[in-house]
């Protein structure tokens, strides 16, 4: 259970500054610059988060886009809604193409890491969004033990707008995941962690996972830039295939102690 330990040790010497509280952001004025993040809608099987990192790209976790049975789920079943309040989208999207990255697979063992920190995907959108006020988040590099952060996510109970946690902490890294004290529960899934750096939000990781730890939800993330930078790198040699999926290991859930949010 090394996952385990390394939490249990991290909350025996971590002293983060008090994390804010979470803020719904139920109105136009409160979501202002958090537009390009939306509700990924996925019929048969819930919802997760997802942000706009292009005009025609976003960004999500792998896991979302595959079924119970292990398969991907086709292009057809999948709605992007940005900026989602209340019933009403900024842009609604549909999905041409699914790119989970080709070294995620729920066929590692609960100690392998590489669940957590190739657990990504980017989705095309059917048309580009091209619009005032949403904007695609420029990526970041990874944030140090210490380091506080900001998160936007859809979740169970708080589906119809996303609320905002503009103070959680970095508590700690291992080979590529982050540990941190962000709020999160199912629907959280997907969803983008950021910096604020001059008023422009950088996203730097996204919600893969969470871990209860003696009564203590713990949000669970990919060091982002890397798996990134490899997963759109090898979309754009596969795109002159025509696939609408790539991916890597098929799904097998076998009892892991972390939940997908």
């Amino acid at each position: 259970m090394r996952y385990l330990l390394l939490v249990l040790i991290l909350f025996g010497t971590a002293t983060p500054a008090q994390d804010s509280r979470l803020l719904s952001l139920d109105t136009g004025h409160d979501s202002r610059g958090w537009e390009g993040v939306g509700r990924l809608d996925i019929l048969g099987k819930g919802f997760c988060t997802a942000a706009l990192i292009s005009e025609t790209l976003i960004l999500t976790a792998a896991h979302c886009t595959y079924d119970a049975d292990g398969k991907l789920i086709p292009t057809d079943r999948f709605v992007f809604e940005a900026g989602l309040r209340n019933g009403r989208a900024e842009a609604s999207r549909g999905i041409t193409r699914v790119i989970a990255h080709p070294d995620y697979s729920h066929l590692r063992s609960d100690q392998d890491t590489s669940d957590i920190t190739n657990d990504i995907a980017i989705l095309s959108l059917g048309q580009p969004i091209r619009n005032g006020r949403i904007k695609p988040y420029p990526i970041a590099g990874s944030p140090r033990v210490g380091d506080q952060v900001a998160i936007v996510s859809y979740a169970r109970m708080r589906a119809q707008a996303p609320s905002l946690q503009e103070i959680c902490n970095v508590l700690g890294t291992q080979d590529r995941v982050l540990v941190m004290s962000c709020d999160i529960d199912f629907g959280s899934s997907g969803a983008p962690v950021f910096v604020v750096e001059d008023g422009v939000a950088k996203i730097v990781s996204v919600v893969t996972a969470k871990a209860d730890v003696n009564g203590t939800i713990v949000a669970l993330g990919t060091a982002l830039q890397a798996p990134l930078d490899d997963l759109l790198a090898r979309a754009a040699r596969m795109t002159s295939n025509g696939a609408n999926t790539i991916h890597g290991g098929q799904r097998q859930d076998t009892g892991a102690k972390f939940l997908r949010p």
